[in-house]
């Protein structure tokens, strides 16, 4: 059985990528997948990623897993989907990095199920807006405290991926921008379950549906019913195009609450992720989604 955590990372469209596992749960099961979200992690999970003496056995976290089971289906490909997995609130931002301890937990896992392969995806997202956001999660304290001991301008995604790959080197790597989720959804889905990539899922163009005009809109039906297939290069270009040309600015542009931070701010850190993004798509070991 191969095990995919599915993993965020926080305030991206993970919750999208449920929904859309749930709209085509018939076809999940029929390709002996199947898929969970947070609840696990709460109940069997998050006790044994603690760093405890008291922490379950892997004997015991493991057939607590296999109680999850359905019994009525084979399941070659278990999903496992929670932003947690990365790292807890408090641990979102620390020591200098995002999710310090992602590259810990990754290898618990990889040893934890080492009869299995083992698959993270991650979809990533700007600095510039997911940093104020983080920090307004946390309490006036800890975000203070993150504030006068953080270097801000150094929190990059490139150091927490440099740390799963050295400390789970056996944990294949998927990862995409989150600001492509609107056109890729249906491509990490299929990636998710292991489907082929020409093969259309029910429902995959909701979240971009949502962002869009009432005449882009129209214009999305228009191309749903020529019945391309997901991958075919023309339609990719044409729902690129119709994504700038009729993307709503109040959907997909966010208030910073942050005091302080600005456009001149983010535009530094969008400089920034930009680099970031091409030095890892560059990397043969990890599988980089895209429109």
């Amino acid at each position: 059985m191969q095990m995919v955590i599915q993993a965020g990372a926080h305030f991206t469209d993970h919750d999208r990528l449920l929904d859309l596992l749930q709209a085509n749960a018939a076809m999940v099961a029929e390709n002996h997948a199947a898929f969970w979200g947070l609840r696990p992690f709460r109940k069997i999970f998050r006790p044994a990623l603690k760093p405890s003496a008291d922490r379950p056995s892997h004997q015991e976290t493991l057939a607590r897993f296999q109680k999850l089971m359905p019994q009525e289906q084979q399941v070659d490909r278990a999903i496992l989907s929670s932003a947690l997995y990365l790292g807890e609130r408090a641990s979102i931002i620390m020591d200098g990095q995002f999710y310090a301890n992602a590259g810990q937990r990754m290898a618990y896992l990889d040893h934890l199920f080492s009869e299995s392969p083992v698959e993270l995806f991650v979809g990533l997202r700007n600095p510039g807006s997911f940093i104020p956001k983080v920090l307004m999660l946390l309490s006036a304290p800890e975000r203070e405290h993150i504030i006068a001991t953080t270097d801000l301008s150094c929190l990059s995604w490139f150091s927490m991926i440099e740390d799963i790959r050295d400390l789970a080197p056996d944990v294949r790597i998927t990862l995409w921008s989150n600001e492509d989720s609107p056109l890729i959804l249906g491509d990490i889905t299929r990636a998710l379950v292991g489907l082929p990539e020409d093969l259309p899922l029910d429902q995959e163009y909701m979240l971009l549906s949502s962002l869009i005009s009432d005449l882009g809109k129209q214009e999305l039906q228009g191309l749903i019913e020529q019945q391309r297939a997901p991958n075919d290069p023309i339609l990719r270009g044409r729902l690129s195009q119709l994504f700038q040309q009729h993307a709503l600015t109040e959907a997909i542009e966010e208030e910073v609450e942050l005091p302080g931070w600005n456009e001149e701010i983010v535009a530094a850190f969008t400089e920034l992720y930009e680099q970031d993004l091409a030095r890892l798509q560059t990397m043969p070991d990890i599988r980089f989604l895209k429109p």
